[in-house]
Parts: structure tokens; C-alpha cells; sequence
């Protein structure tokens, strides 16, 4: 039989656990996304810095493309000795999301969140992160986007829970 100070222990040990723990709140999408309008080239113009993208140093720009049941994904970037680094990925829209939520791999069988979070309606720009709050970036199907829709963005990032002062502009030397 297990003692009583034993168990009040334990006891108080999970609800400090769970008083202390930090659950983000769950994090809204778009409603729909057309991922036949989707597809196509959009230009990084901030993101929230992350591992696999430390290499990158300009001319960040990722192309989508949907084949049958999946999206092909293709991610490029200018690296410090001026080459092109490229990687080449796959993606699917989790079901009931209205494609507003994408499972990504580039390194299959590891997939990461992809959501969409903002989205102009003439796809113009969007707003892209996950869950977790450590990724997201701004693209734009254009390698420049004014200030006023780059700072909307940004803010919406901040309402939803992202470190705004994280991100960092992507610099762009072509079109």
C-alpha cells in the first residue's frame, strides 16, 4: 500500500507540473485555401530565423506546385558564396482543413505544420506558421511588398502569439 505523503507528493508534483506548463492557444487559420491559386513562386520577405534556413543569405523564394493529391515544394535561396542552395520537398493538406493546413517533408518520414494564417484575397501575400509559434514567414509573390501590408502582417503575427521583433527581412538582389 502506497503511503499517503507518497501519494500527495505525486499529487502536487502533477498539478505544479501542469500550473507551470505552457500550452500555447490554439493557433487560427484561413478558412480555405485554392491550392491551385496557391501554386506557384512567392518570395520570402521576413521570417522568424530557423536552423534550416541559417545557410541562406538572399533571394529566399519557395515554388509550389499541386500534383494530383499532393503539392511539390521547392525552396531556394542565395548562400554566402553566391550559389544556390535547393530543397526539394512534398506537402498535403490535412483533411477538414480546407487546405489551410499543410503537412510538409523534406526529409521524408519527418513532416512539419504548415498553416496558413493570412492570405490576401488575390494572393498577393500570406502569413505561414505552425503551431508551436517558432516558425513563420511572410512571402509575397513578389520579391518587395509595401510597408503597410508588411507591418499588418507582422502585427497579425504578434496577435497571434509570434515573436515580432524575431523576424528578420529577406533581402532580395533578383527578381
Amino acid at each position: 500500500m502506497t503511503p499517503i505523503p507518497v501519494l500527495l507528493a505525486v499529487f502536487a508534483t502533477v498539478l505544479l507540473g501542469a500550473g507551470c506548463s505552457h500550452t500555447p492557444a490554439p493557433l487560427p487559420t484561413v478558412a480555405a485555401v485554392d491550392l491551385e491559386r496557391y501554386a506557384g513562386r512567392w518570395y520570402e520577405i521576413a521570417r522568424l530565423p530557423n536552423r534550416f534556413q541559417a545557410q541562406c543569405v538572399s533571394d529566399t523564394r519557395a515554388t509550389y506546385a499541386q500534383v494530383k493529391d499532393r503539392i511539390t515544394v521547392l525552396n531556394e535561396c542565395r548562400v554566402a558564396d553566391n550559389r544556390f542552395e535547393s530543397a526539394q520537398g512534398i506537402a498535403h493538406a490535412v483533411e477538414g482543413s480546407g487546405n489551410a493546413k499543410l503537412r510538409v517533408s523534406f526529409f521524408r518520414p519527418f513532416y512539419g505544420d504548415y498553416w496558413v494564417l493570412a492570405l490576401d484575397p488575390d494572393y498577393r501575400w500570406v502569413l505561414v506558421g505552425e503551431p508551436a509559434r517558432r516558425y513563420a514567414w511572410i512571402l509575397a509573390r513578389s520579391p518587395e511588398l509595401d510597408a503597410a501590408t508588411r507591418e499588418a502582417l507582422l502585427a497579425r503575427a504578434a496577435e497571434l502569439g509570434f515573436d515580432r521583433s524575431g523576424f528578420v527581412t529577406t533581402l532580395h538582389t533578383q527578381p
